[in-house]
């Protein structure tokens, strides 16, 4: 199933903004550390790009125009390309190995009372972004620290 950019880009958007950011999980998953980077980048990659082009081209002259549009391109394309690979992994089903861990997980969840969707066939990461950040807003940190 391929996707266009633009839905890549809105799927990770939302999947940026469901992801929780806990410390349990920067080392499980490096979706904590582009999701931090992304960010970043969304605020700082187009200052630099301005400056960047501002200063080859102060430095240079404009006969350098050409360098100076594909450096400022480089640094708007950065964010661009953390959303698009939140995008396409969290459309990705889950590994065998993480599938029971979210089924697992899930079960128990249930079984302390939250509201959750219903389990899918084969879940997807934006699943689990949703059932993990139900759990660390919902449940008491003597839950979460017993299962990450």
């Amino acid at each position: 199933m391929s996707l266009s950019v633009a839905t890549m880009l809105k799927d990770g958007q939302s999947y940026m903004q469901t992801w929780p950011m806990e410390k349990a999980l920067y080392a499980l998953f490096p979706e904590c550390r582009v999701v931090a980077v992304t960010r970043l980048m969304v605020k700082v990659a187009p200052p630099l790009a301005i400056l960047s082009c501002a200063a080859l081209l102060q430095y240079y002259g404009s006969g350098y125009l050409p360098q100076a549009i594909t450096i400022a391109a480089f640094f708007l394309s950065l964010p661009l390309q953390g959303l698009m690979w939140l995008g396409h992994r969290s459309n990705q089903e889950l590994p065998p190995a993480l599938k029971a861990w979210y089924l697992e997980i899930h079960a128990r969840m249930r079984e302390q009372g939250c509201k959750l969707h219903a389990i899918k066939a084969k879940p997807r990461y934006k699943e689990l972004a949703q059932m993990l950040k139900t759990a660390f807003e919902e449940l008491d940190r003597v839950f979460t620290k017993n299962w990450f």
